[in-house]
């Protein structure tokens, strides 16, 4: 659904690996081994490895704009379990993943690459692959989780991901030549494990230390980073930004009713007549008052008195 709303997001997946194994091959190969089609069978399981970890880097990325646009906060109001959308998150990039994998070898199969095992060996790479990017997108997964912005965990990719995948034998067949400190930081890297272990189920070699020392480093790397992580809450709101002040609530509207008691009111004519026929007492009018405006006032002739004029 996603993919299916965001087209671009699978164009991103389909060029990326395309140009990564053309650059690679024509720009490398000729000075590595004398030729590119010596090359591949070096740089296609390493160009394999390098794109599942920066894959792995997508799942917190979309994590991270997920939490902070507010869509896990809709999902808790859902009767589903708490880690429900997390674990999708990272089935739908293990997909892409896969997808990835398959572009990289139709490219490596379009200049020349062949796959000198069988398919259950082929199969098994893809397990592996899976497996191991499964166990080390939990590393981006709390970052996610623990920056604000998205734009912070591609900036842990670059920093980690980018010299973690260069520091391996991904792009050279050996580490001869380099000095030992570095050689042995490079034999001993997981991302180095892996890359042998996908030669060894792609061309040929040995697979199952390479393997088993690469799924150990992916265990140990979930073991650290994924306890209590299933239920991804918002992040920190940044101290810089400032907050906006509260509304005041809005004041319920007034009953604009007419409530003048009535005893304030003149006494009209007619409410006169209706206190009669109930048997009231009628209220005395005085003289000059009436039911409106403009009402005479009747002046009574003083009496003379006896003797005057």
């Amino acid at each position: 659904m996603q993919i299916k709303h965001n087209p671009m997001e699978l164009l991103d997946l389909s060029i990326q690996p395309i140009m990564f194994v053309l650059l690679f091959s024509y720009v490398f190969g000729p000075a590595m081994k004398g030729s590119v089609e010596a090359y591949l069978p070096v740089v296609i399981p390493g160009i394999i490895a390098q794109n599942a970890l920066f894959a792995g880097m997508s799942t917190g990325f979309g994590l991270n704009t997920d939490i902070t646009k507010g869509v896990f906060d809709r999902f808790r109001s859902l009767p589903i379990a708490r880690s429900a959308p997390l674990i999708g998150r990272i089935i739908a990039d293990t997909v892409k993943q896969a997808w990835s994998m398959i572009i990289l070898l139709a490219v490596g199969f379009a200049i020349g690459f062949r796959i000198e095992t069988n398919v259950l060996a082929l199969l098994v790479a893809f397990v592996l692959l899976l497996a191991f990017a499964v166990l080390f997108s939990w590393t981006s997964v709390y970052i996610a989780m623990k920056v604000n912005e998205p734009e912070k965990v591609q900036i842990f990719g670059f920093v980690v991901i980018f010299p973690l995948s260069f520091l391996s034998t991904a792009f050279i067949p050996t580490t001869k030549g380099i000095p030992g400190w570095l050689a042995w930081l490079m034999d001993n890297s997981p991302v180095t494990q892996l890359v042998e272990a996908m030669r060894g189920l792609l061309v040929g070699g040995p697979v199952l230390e390479h393997a088993l020392i690469a799924l150990a480093w992916g265990v140990g790397i979930s073991i650290v980073f994924a306890p209590s992580r299933c239920a991804p809450s918002r992040p920190a709101p940044d101290r810089n930004r400032r907050e906006r002040p509260e509304r005041p609530p809005a004041a319920r509207p007034t009953d604009r009713t007419d409530r003048t008691d009535r005893t304030h009111r003149p006494v009209r004519s007619e409410d006169r007549g209706r206190g009669e026929a109930r048997g009231s007492r009628p209220v005395p009018e005085r003289a000059g008052t009436g039911s409106g405006r403009g009402t005479r006032v009747q002046v009574r002739p003083r009496a003379r008195r006896a003797g005057a004029g």
